[in-house]
């Protein structure tokens, strides 16, 4: 082979991409919520958002319920970072209630907002119900995961990944240099 046709298997960007594309993605779902953390409330956003990734192809590596708690939310997705999840999830706490801290605890944890992501949902969310204004949720990134807060509703849950699923695949793909292109290919 000549200057500049070394064999593109070697290079190490296209083995991740090559090794990527063998594994599904991990996810790990936090519910936070004071009454399901004492069993007084079932789960059903958890639920829900762990149908839809299944659904979707991403392995649920852990689903956890906490309380409205910043430091237990916090450590749990630290935990969840270093254990490898990709993308993790949160519903609950993004609300007006003085005990809704997911958002905050989110912060503790993020190296670098992922805003386009909340904006998207709360545009899309904002055409279903004028309440939607009233969501903290954010989204950001710490390492090679990406974290993304959701409301406790689990309708809400549905349609916001119905919306975002699809884009947060490719997102993940470049964040794992897996992908490096955000262009369309016609």
């Amino acid at each position: 082979m000549g200057p500049g046709n070394e064999d593109f298997r070697k290079n190490p960007k296209f083995q991740n991409i090559a090794a990527g594309r063998k594994r599904k993605m991990k996810a790990a779902i936090i519910t936070s919520s004071d009454k399901g953390y004492a069993g007084e409330r079932e789960d059903v956003s958890g639920q829900v958002m762990e149908d839809i990734l299944k659904e979707a192809g991403y392995e649920i590596m852990r689903k956890v319920i906490l309380p409205d708690d910043r430091q237990m939310l916090a450590d749990e997705m630290l935990r969840m970072c270093q254990d490898g999840a990709d993308l993790i999830m949160t519903t609950g706490g993004t609300g007006f209630s003085q005990r809704d801290v997911t958002p905050e605890a989110t912060r503790m944890v993020i190296e670098r907002e992922a805003r386009g992501i909340t904006d998207a949902i709360l545009f899309y969310s904002l055409s279903i119900t004028p309440r939607a204004m009233l969501s903290r949720a954010i989204a950001g990134i710490r390492g090679e995961t990406l974290i993304v807060n959701l409301p406790g509703s689990p309708k809400a849950v549905k349609e916001a990944l119905d919306y975002i699923l699809p884009s947060l695949k490719h997102g993940l793909e470049i964040l794992k240099g897996l992908d490096s292109e955000c262009a369309r290919k016609e």
